[in-house]
């Protein structure tokens, strides 16, 4: 809290320049939003207590049913994510990028490292919704598209996940990117294919299928930690007959451009009107509305009634 206690005692010197007579209001403005800021991370990593929370994201978003506009709303939810990962200066890696057939993507894969990168991020895995009027079509309807974002926590090395050889079948495939950094001339791209649980990851961003193929292990093994976590939670609920608050495969928020711009998350009922902002990267409301709940017991699953139309 050393930072908590600077902006505060800066704050306690520029009051005192104000009794004094001098013109303070910008620089007091400044610090006392800066202060505010510091609070709300600090309340924030309060209720990341997680035994992963602290840990790097390796992330993955598919788009849903619908071809062409699934594909380019999931391309909007990267651009989405990695401005927001811009904001809070983490870092971001590209493990794999399959692009889509006319626009956005089919799948995406990257690794984003920072301090509670898993925490945060974990408050956005579920099914997003997108309301707009197509710009690909020609009669300018209204659509509805999904996506889903997947985030599992990067493990450390030591982690103890058995992965025999003889359960794995590796392909070697050039990359496809949609170009620039995503392409690669040799057949370099790795897919690894888990054969007893029908888990498939892929890597093709480094130049070299030895990295690539690491870059893949590391993703197949997280994946299986959490399938591996997913059961034994199951087996827990089943005994004590808890129901789980949140499910994969149920939309946790709208995002609406027509008839009216309005996000709603389904599972906290917070609303934002400014679409544009939402989608530039500002979703710390959402997030911390999540872990707020969440830590509290309030949180809720969503609901049809709780649909934007």
């Amino acid at each position: 809290m050393v930072s908590l206690k600077k902006r505060s005692d800066d704050l306690g010197v520029l009051i005192e320049w104000a009794r004094a007579g001098e013109s303070v209001d910008a620089e007091f403005a400044q610090a006392l939003d800066g202060l505010d800021q510091e609070v709300q991370a600090g309340e924030i990593k309060k209720m990341l207590g997680g035994e992963h929370d602290r840990k790097n994201a390796i992330v993955t978003i598919h788009p849903g049913a619908g071809g062409t506009e699934s594909q380019d709303w999931a391309e909007m939810l990267l651009r989405m994510y990695l401005r927001w990962t811009e904001r809070r200066g983490f870092k971001r890696e590209m493990m794999d990028y399959q692009p889509g057939e006319e626009a956005g993507l089919k799948s995406v894969t990257l690794l984003v490292s920072g301090e509670y990168a898993y925490g945060l991020l974990s408050a956005e895995a579920g099914v997003h919704r997108l309301v707009r009027i197509s710009p690909y079509d020609q009669a300018a309807r209204r659509h509805t598209s999904f996506a889903s974002l997947y985030v599992w926590p990067e493990l450390p090395e030591d982690v103890d996940i058995q992965i025999d050889d003889k359960d794995l079948r590796i392909d070697t495939y050039r990359s496809s990117g949609a170009g620039g950094q995503h392409v690669n001339v040799t057949d370099s791209a790795i897919r690894i294919t888990h054969l007893p649980t029908g888990i498939v990851v892929s890597c093709q961003n480094e130049r070299s299928q030895h990295r690539n193929r690491d870059s893949a292990m590391k993703v197949l093994k997280a994946r299986l930690f959490d399938l591996k976590m997913k059961e034994n939670q199951a087996k827990l609920d089943q005994i004590g007959g808890v129901k789980k608050d949140i499910a994969f495969g149920h939309q946790i928020r709208s995002y609406v451009l027509h008839p009216y711009q309005m996000v709603k998350d389904h599972r906290t009922k917070e609303q934002v009107g400014d679409v544009d902002r939402v989608l530039d990267g500002d979703i710390d409301v959402f997030i911390k509305a999540y872990l707020m709940q969440k830590s509290s017991g309030t949180l809720g699953a969503a609901t049809p009634d709780d649909d934007v139309d």
